[in-house]
């Protein structure tokens, strides 16, 4: 071979080198980038996982928990023999109580696809922040699982026209606000007073689970124009708990609440002569008549000692009656039923659950019958002054300056 041979078969080798080096490299890189489907990871998750699972490896059965139906019930119908039941109860100890388990709850079971091998998971709906996850496989495990939590800022304002839960309805919000709000500003508005063109302003946070809203709020601030007096409401941390002030700096929580249950409808008021529906003759009727729905949950307006819980059966039907400070006592009547535990001589809180809207005794419908006495004297509920609890210390009157400022120039902007 020449000279001038060895320089073409020299070039030629090199080109075939390259070739061999960059060519195929690029057709390989070519082919995958078309085989392989490139999508976000989290949207795979999100659509091939269901409760950490993935679900398109298994067929899943949905269903309700029904009524007098238990974990045990469940599984057996879903082929589970008593010997695996007796397993799965026993590693759910001190994780889950399988007897909490509730009618109308949802359950989902994973099946391996294509395969006739038996439950692999099961899935118990305990709420709607969590969900408990049964592993069937091998050595059986239970676990709770939380969902992740997201808390939304949101605003809302407006204006009363029939009443402030139809008023959040219209608004676009979920009327439970409203109850959150009759509860914060419950010491200084009587919100079974409410008037036409009352108006509200509100800025809070909502709970969302899976993208769903559930009814938890936390406000961060409210205005509520009653009667041409605004009332402002502004959270702030003093003395080891989260309280809420006005624009002064002095707590809207007072040692009375202004009601003994969540806002619903006075159906009478305090007077001396009323036109009784039963006996159908006037006679005094010393306090007020809410109406509810039965169930409802009724609060002891202040701390205070109970000093009955009985049956009157002169019309008053289950009763609570409740000492409180300055010789002031509450009745609370009509009672469907008292409180778990409560008992004589037991001491309560402000805003503690003593009992449930009902009708017993002499009534014509669920209601509660609300009265209060001061040293043995009836008082109209409606006009009791409650002395407010501890104001914004001097030493957090700054920082509160602060925060209110911030709050009030957001709420008078909506």
């Amino acid at each position: 071979m020449n000279k001038k041979q060895r320089i073409i078969f020299s070039s030629a080798l090199g080109i075939l080198f390259l070739v061999l080096i960059f060519m195929p490299k690029g057709r390989l890189l070519d082919r995958s980038m078309d085989e392989v489907d490139i999508t976000d990871s989290a949207e795979v998750r999100e659509i091939v996982y269901k409760y950490g699972i993935p679900i398109d490896d298994y067929h899943v059965d949905y269903g309700v928990v029904s009524k007098n139906q238990s974990l045990s019930t469940i599984l057996a119908a879903h082929g589970l023999s008593g010997r695996e039941i007796h397993r799965l109860v026993e590693s759910s100890k001190g994780v889950f109580n399988v007897r909490k388990i509730r009618p109308g709850q949802a359950y989902a079971c994973f099946y391996p696809r294509d395969t006739t091998a038996p439950m692999s998971f099961w899935v118990y709906e305990a709420g709607p922040r969590s969900y408990v996850l049964f592993d069937l496989r091998d050595d059986y495990k239970t676990e709770v699982v939380k969902y992740p939590v997201e808390w939304v800022r949101k605003q809302v304002a407006g204006t009363v026209e029939s009443s402030l839960w139809n008023a959040m309805s219209a608004s676009g919000t979920d009327p439970v606000l409203a109850v959150e709000l009759a509860q914060i500003f419950g010491w200084t508005i009587d919100f079974f007073g409410l008037q036409k063109q009352d108006e509200f302003r509100v800025i809070y946070e909502q709970e969302f689970v899976e993208d769903k809203e559930l009814s938890n709020f936390r406000i961060l601030g409210a205005l509520f124009t009653h009667a041409d007096s605004a009332h402002f409401a502004i959270p702030f941390f003093q003395s080891g708990e989260w309280m809420y002030f006005n624009e002064h700096g002095k707590s809207l929580e007072g040692a009375f609440l202004k009601a003994p249950l969540d806002f619903f409808r006075i159906t009478s008021r305090f007077s001396n002569s009323r036109f009784h529906p039963v006996l159908k003759r006037y006679r005094s009727h010393h306090g007020v008549d809410y109406a509810a729905p039965v169930g409802t949950p009724v609060y002891a307006i202040g701390a205070g000692t109970v000093t009955a819980r009985a049956y009157d059966r002169k019309g008053g039907g289950n009763y609570v009656k409740i000492k409180h400070a300055n010789s002031y006592v509450t009745t609370y009547m009509h009672l469907s039923r008292f409180a778990k535990g409560l008992k004589v001589g037991q001491k309560v809180a402000q805003k503690e659950v003593i009992g449930y809207v009902g009708s017993s005794g002499m009534s014509t419908g669920p209601h509660l019958d609300f009265r209060v006495h001061e040293n043995g004297r009836p008082l109209d509920p409606l006009k009791i002054k409650s002395q407010p609890k501890e104001p914004v210390k001097p030493e957090n009157q700054a920082a509160f300056t602060v925060l209110r400022d911030s709050v009030v120039r957001e709420l008078r902007s909506l």
